[in-house]
């Protein structure tokens, strides 16, 4: 949600760099005092790793998504964003040997329905997005963009555990940031959005909000994401992770004073039965 607010003021790609660089303030203060120092300590195939994660998730994931923003609009892309956790499962099949049981898919299957329940009646088809893109053109590319935004973030979690292996969570995580980082300067400066960039730097209320989105975002969301992928099957963490409309429900009603229709709570129902039977 504070990222939602920031990027209305400041643009996809200002925020998308941003939130990094505070995210790796964080994560550089957090492990120069409990962890190995500034400066994470890993292996040349660690650190090879964890920068293509970091480049493959953070910047081509995306970079992707947010094109798909423009072209289909945030809400649909994020349908497509549904398909996250089975391209994880896939690529984690491929790569690492993981495979997924019975019951564990029948829950990923559950979760994602409910995920959809929750999204699908948020995108408005006749007026949103699909009624300003009639032309096939930018209809197909925007979803062909979004699908490659959920397989760059998908590549980049499976990526992250190949190369993290028993390192510690939040060094690796400040690898893939740097990397991340590194990805979006080239890409702001092919685009010629500096002039954007430190334009945001002065905007004090994003600023804020994305200090807030970046402790709660990089610093501990995506550090917690690498200790569940090290701990279990990538594409049941991937389903967890994917709860977040679910999750943002609350505050939504709380905060925003968001009416929420009775198909998303029976959505938001659904999701929590499905996670409960990977626990079964």
């Amino acid at each position: 949600m504070a990222f939602e607010s920031a990027g209305k003021r400041v643009g996809a790609l200002s925020l998308a760099l941003i939130r990094l660089v505070i995210g790796l303030v964080f994560l550089a203060s957090f492990n120069t005092l409990f962890n190995d120092g500034f400066l994470p300590l890993a292996t040349r195939y660690q650190w090879f790793w964890l920068i293509l994660s970091g480049v493959v998730g953070f910047v081509l994931g995306d970079f992707f998504l947010f094109r798909a923003f423009i072209l289909i609009g945030a809400r649909i892309s994020m349908l497509i964003m549904a398909l996250v956790p089975p391209l994880t499962a896939l690529i984690g099949w491929m790569t690492l040997g993981e495979r997924l049981s019975g019951m564990e898919f029948l829950g990923m299957g559950i979760t994602l329905l409910g995920i959809v329940m929750v999204i699908g009646p948020k995108v408005d088809f006749k007026n949103g997005a699909f009624g300003k893109t009639r032309k096939m053109g930018p209809l197909l590319l925007g979803s062909l963009l979004a699908l490659g935004g959920a397989a760059g973030q998908a590549a980049g979690l499976v990526l992250s555990k190949k190369g993290m292996q028993d390192m510690n969570a939040f060094e690796a995580t400040q690898i893939r940031i740097m990397a991340g980082m590194v990805g979006f300067l080239v890409v702001i400066t092919l685009f010629r959005r500096w002039k954007h960039l430190l334009g945001a730097l002065k905007d004090l209320k994003a600023m804020k909000l994305m200090t807030l989105g970046s402790f709660t975002g990089p610093f501990l969301g995506v550090s917690f994401s690498l200790l569940a992928v090290q701990h279990t099957d990538t594409g049941v963490a991937a389903t967890l992770m994917a709860l977040t409309p679910v999750m943002i429900i609350p505050p939504a009603i709380l905060m925003k004073k968001e009416r929420i229709k009775i198909i998303e709570i029976i959505g938001a129902v659904v999701s929590i039965g499905g996670v409960a039977l990977f626990f079964l």
